[in-house]
């Protein structure tokens, strides 16, 4: 009786956590949604966690996520997705319980109309140069202390389809670990010029939100980042820092 506590115990403390991938477009679908769903269960494997994925919102209740140490929104797209208010609630009380968030790349051209989940992701997206929608840019770490951007060099050069933000649209609280150097992206024609944040660009940052852990950043356009050795590390590192004391992986 006792060998089979123990057994039991040891069996429990051994399980991996686990995160749920959301995918959902209702607009435009990022080929790199695929690419990247399969990073992040490579990534899973190599750091001790599971990996679920859904498109369906419907998976979204408070017994459902209770499972998850993160929830990753993959670049999803569109508005009023979450149609029913059950499932918006139990997304909040996720994060209330002290639950993680990670947002990669199109999560912030989401839920236009729903506006605690703009202040959980941190922003909303207001467009990317076009027609040229994927430049190579410098990114200026600002942060090199955060442990996803501690291996990352000051300046990271990098080719993706850089978003600008909604004006306002940034809670004041955001700690911003990534900026992108204006004057290395090219933004003349049409309405570009209207897409400049200046000196305070922001990319990657991340807040402690209402009793959890958000993050986000906005690079993943391209399938090539989900296999850039420094690209991974910084999703790793994000997930690091959104699943806590549940990471059992790589520091």
């Amino acid at each position: 009786m006792l060998l089979l506590f123990i057994c039991s115990t040891s069996l429990a403390w051994a399980q991996n956590a686990k995160i749920l991938v959301f995918s959902k477009t209702a607009g435009y679908h990022h080929g790199s949604i695929e690419p990247g769903i399969a990073a992040l269960i490579k990534l899973g494997a190599e750091n001790k966690f599971d990996v679920d994925t859904t498109t369906d919102y419907k998976k979204f209740t408070k017994d459902n996520l209770k499972q998850y140490a993160t929830i990753v929104f993959m670049s999803p797209t569109g508005r009023n997705v979450f149609k029913d208010s059950v499932n918006k609630e139990a997304l909040k009380d996720y994060i209330h319980n002290g639950g993680g968030f990670l947002g990669v790349h199109s999560a912030t051209d989401f839920e236009y109309d729903w506006a605690w989940y703009g202040k959980l992701v941190g922003g909303y997206f207001l467009g990317h140069p076009n027609p040229k929608n994927v430049q190579t840019g410098t990114l200026n770490v600002v942060d090199q202390k955060h442990i996803a951007t501690k291996h990352l060099p000051e300046k990271w050069v990098r080719a993706d389809e850089y978003y600008s933000f909604k004006p306002g649209s940034n809670p004041a609280d955001l700690k911003i670990l990534i900026k992108l150097d204006e004057s290395t992206i090219n933004y003349e024609g049409g309405r570009n010029a209207s897409l400049k944040m200046g000196d305070n660009h922001p990319i990657a940052w991340y807040h402690d939100f209402e009793g959890g852990r958000a993050f986000y950043t906005a690079i993943g356009h391209t399938n090539e980042t989900f296999s850039d050795p420094m690209a991974l590390d910084h999703l790793r590192g994000a997930l690091q820092y959104t699943m806590g004391k549940k990471y059992k992986g790589k520091k």
